[in-house]
């Protein structure tokens, strides 16, 4: 083989990056170690040296090479014999190349576990045979199960100190797949292991004949992480804008999740404008189809006006947009979080400012349950309700990790003071200035016997704003004809989904609770309030643009007298 198919053969293997993890001591740096040196990837001079340390700083006995110090590179990191910082190491097999990034165990260094887990495909974690799961190997574990690693392999280290016992591996399986199974990780798998004798990392010898599964790195080799990736929601965060002359203007940035082709529809965030992708550019020359994670420069067909932070995304896909969000966040700094701070989040590129709206729940590590909590101490994971001071442009975590994951970071020092994972909002959970509500004196069931109707909510939104407005008040009309007790409500701020429309939302709440049907327009917003009893959502335009939320879609052709008269009979019999 010449050297261009080798090179060409190189690049066009696929990449798995790999996290280690487990509880202090439990072997991880040295199993990476093992790795690279069995994968014959450690230069003479790199393991003449290895052999000098292992005799001032080694703890593998006299004589034995001590891989962790491939690792640990840092002076503490060798004297005290632990791994503090992560190590991210780069190695290549015939079938597969790795990155491996080597998290540190320490129950104080778990933010540095965090930061190595959160671009992983598959994780690995090491249980010491003689010690079983330990506190800090639920964390990770559960830290693991949070950043939505979909493939978990559980190496039991140091079964050469057990004499390959069998049972002791088979009682650790049991009480860590029961912990497991709460954990919602799809594909767990366990392997029983020596690091440092090499049984089972790269392959088998024979001394654990009980053992029926592959060695470690060809489970490695074969794992399918195709599945962590979102190739169906197509999301680019603009960095910077390219101007090279004035016949090109093109948006640079990665794209973070999903594919784009030439010709496809899309539209600019915050702006809402619509265009089509006109040309895919890279160094290499022009594509017709880019995927995640390519960075590449699109071209659009017309002239919009975007800047860093905006984001494209296709036509009908679009993200959540909304100011008041719930996440679950790994609290990463020794300033515990209190309600009511204020932090600057940066997702997707952009930073907004922040604040803790409501510490929900602290959760147990050993029982995953979650608990009362006032503060959010260092390493403690919780769940939180913030606000922030524009829309945010954001997918569900667990449908999408890249649109989904944002960092908390300290205005005063610039430090990152916590991780988090966007949530879908707790459907039964009644947000505090509703529990604080006066109760009214007359009930819903009064209103409607005075009124001959309930109160309701119905909004009206589509892609042409004076369409939307025109057809609501026809609509508004038609219901006052059939003596309905109504209030129009109109929001002029286009293209921004926030307080403003917040406000509308509650506003019309307020109305239909006191038995008034509200007719809210939305102009020019591609959302509409979640589904909820006594709400009624209209979209004008096409099917593909409509929002989930949609109760009826109308085209925009049959936005007219005669279909407000009908929908207002509907309506006003209905409810």
């Amino acid at each position: 083989m010449d050297i261009d198919s080798y090179l060409n053969e190189h690049e066009n293997k696929s990449l798995l990056r790999v996290l280690t993890c487990g509880s202090v001591d439990d072997g991880k740096s040295t199993l990476i170690g093992r790795l690279l040196y069995d994968s014959k990837l450690i230069f003479d001079d790199q393991l003449a040296e290895l052999r000098k340390a292992s005799e001032k700083n080694g703890t593998a006995g006299a004589g034995k090479i001590d891989y962790a110090l491939l690792l640990d590179g840092l002076r503490a990191e060798r004297e005290q014999g632990i791994t503090i910082d992560v190590a991210y190491r780069y190695f290549t097999t015939p079938r597969r190349k790795f990155i491996i990034a080597d998290c540190p165990g320490h129950e104080q260094y778990t933010r540095n576990m965090a930061t190595g887990a959160s671009t992983a495909d598959a994780a690995i974690i090491l249980i010491d045979a003689r010690h079983g799961v330990l506190t800090q190997t639920k964390r990770h574990a559960f830290i693991v199960s949070l950043l939505k690693i979909r493939h978990l392999i559980v190496a039991v280290n140091k079964m050469d100190l057990l004499k390959y016992s069998e049972e002791k591996f088979r009682k650790i399986e049991e009480e860590f797949g029961s912990f497991t199974q709460q954990l919602n990780i799809p594909d767990v798998r366990f392997v029983p292991i020596s690091a440092i004798e090499g049984e089972n990392v790269t392959q088998t010898t024979g001394k654990t004949p009980w053992y029926q599964g592959d060695h470690l790195l060809s489970i490695l080799e074969t794992l399918d992480a195709s599945d962590s990736r979102n190739l169906r929601d197509f999301r680019f965060p603009v960095q910077t804008v390219i101007r090279p002359n004035l016949d090109f203007r093109g948006f640079a940035g990665s794209i973070t999740s999903g594919s784009i082709r030439r010709g496809d529809p899309i539209v600019t965030l915050p702006s809402f404008q619509n265009s089509r992708i006109k040309r895919i550019v890279t160094p290499d020359g022009e594509l017709e189809e880019a995927f995640s994670p390519q960075a590449v420069v699109l071209e659009l067909e017309d002239e919009i006006d975007i800047s860093s932070g905006d984001m494209i995304v296709k036509k009908g896909n679009l993200p959540h947009i909304e100011d008041r969000l719930e996440a679950r966040v790994i609290w990463m700094s020794e300033k515990p979080l209190l309600p009511r701070s204020k932090y600057i989040m940066r997702h997707a590129g952009r930073n907004i400012q922040g604040r803790i709206v409501e510490l929900q729940y602290d959760i147990d590590v050993n029982t995953l349950e979650s608990r009362h909590a006032t503060q959010l101490p260092l390493n403690h994971v919780g769940r939180i309700v913030l606000e922030t001071s524009s829309p945010l442009f954001y997918d569900y975590y667990r449908d999408n990790r890249s649109g989904g994951a944002f960092i908390l970071i300290d205005p005063l020092n610039n430090v990152t003071a916590g991780a988090g994972m966007l949530r879908p909002p707790h459907r039964d959970k009644v947000p505090e200035k509703e529990k604080e509500q006066l109760q009214t004196f007359v009930s819903s069931d009064e209103r409607a016997e005075t009124f001959g109707h309930g109160g309701k909510q119905i909004y009206v939104a589509g892609e042409d704003s004076e369409l939307a407005r025109s057809f609501a008040k026809q609509l508004e009309r038609e219901l006052h004809r059939l003596k309905a007790h109504t209030y129009g409500l109109d929001f002029k701020a286009e293209g921004v989904w926030g307080r403003s429309a917040r406000e509308i939302v509650n506003a019309s709440g307020l109305l239909a609770e006191a038995g008034l049907m509200s007719i809210a327009v939305l102009p020019g917003l591609p959302v509409l309030p979640r589904k909820a009893k006594g709400t009624y959502c209209i979209w004008l335009g096409n099917v593909v643009s409509a929002p989930e939320t949609a109760d009826r879609i109308l085209p925009p052709a049959k936005a007219n007298e005669n279909t407000a008269f009908l929908l207002a009979r509907t309506l006003y019999v209905e409810f």
